[in-house]
């Protein structure tokens, strides 16, 4: 075997057990599939030594070293250990490893999240970037496993948890289905949610490209490049700044707990982050 070829084996095995990056898919011109004028106004690649901390935080704006959602009933610690980036992938990392968080309440998990918002010790500082309106395209590779969760989604940059624009969520134990969510108050404050289960092959199997497209009158879901689903309904679109969060969740109410089957610790991998606005509307 000649030294090229065997570079190459190697270069593809490589990429297949996740040791390097994966070409990126789209040019920076435009989103993929997507036709439009674009300004990219976000980009990261993870190429660095360690995670940007000009662009991201590794907690929710409640931070006290470490964070978590207990309205949803997760089992996880987001600590920022649990976040890396190597050969250009960020990494977030769910483990087994029982922690004392909030109020002294121990779980029984700890992972790793990233968001571009900012922590209540940072005010009155903005969030790090927030948007209105754009196209987002995240490529990634979700774990799979019962009461694994991971998910790209979007939050009010006033710190509220409405409205809420999940970009994807896979649930561990079903990672042939897409989930897609918009949350939002309806005209009487009453806590509405509209959603979408698209069948799908297996998202862990490899990395694919979610993207989403908010524009001021509808919300546009995109897997590699491929609409999804979209929402129309005008008048409960956001139209406010949101900032991005990219996280593994544990456990709750929604995924269930691990089982004796859920390996750990699990990686949700994500190759990079783009953020592209309309020149044209």
């Amino acid at each position: 075997m000649s030294n090229l070829i065997r570079s190459a084996v190697v270069l593809v095995l490589a990429m297949a057990a996740g040791l390097v990056a994966r070409p990126a898919i789209a040019g920076e011109d435009r989103p993929l599939g997507v036709a439009g004028d674009w300004k990219l106004v976000f980009a990261e690649d993870f190429n660095g030594p360690s995670i940007d901390l000009e662009k991201w935080t590794t907690c929710y704006w409640w931070n006290d070293n470490g964070c978590t959602n207990l309205s949803s009933g997760e089992l996880q610690w987001y600590m920022p250990a649990n976040v890396r980036q190597a050969e250009g992938t960020a990494y977030l990392t769910a483990r087994p490893e029982p922690v004392k968080g909030y109020k002294g309440r121990e779980f029984a998990f700890t992972s790793g999240m990233l968001t571009t918002g900012r922590d209540y010790s940072e005010l009155p500082r903005p969030p790090r970037e927030e948007f209105t309106y754009g196209y987002f395209e995240i490529r990634a590779k979700v774990p799979a496993g019962k009461g694994l969760w991971p998910a790209v989604w979007l939050l009010p940059s006033n710190r509220k948890s409405r409205p809420e624009i999940d970009i994807m969520e896979v649930l561990g134990h079903a990672t042939d289905r897409l989930e897609m969510h918009l949350q939002y108050d309806n005209a009487n404050q009453q806590k509405r949610s509209a959603g979408f289960s698209a069948k799908v092959p297996d998202l862990s199997a490899d990395w694919r490209v979610y993207g989403l497209d908010w524009q001021r009158d509808k919300i546009v879901w995109y897997l590699d490049g491929v609409e999804k689903w979209r929402f129309t309904t005008a008048r409960y679109v956001p139209q406010e700044p949101m900032y991005l969060l990219i996280n593994l969740a544990v456990g709750g109410t929604w995924p269930g707990a691990p089982n004796a089957a859920t390996k750990f610790p699990a990686d949700f991998l994500v190759d990079y982050v783009k953020v592209w606005q309309r020149r044209d509307k």
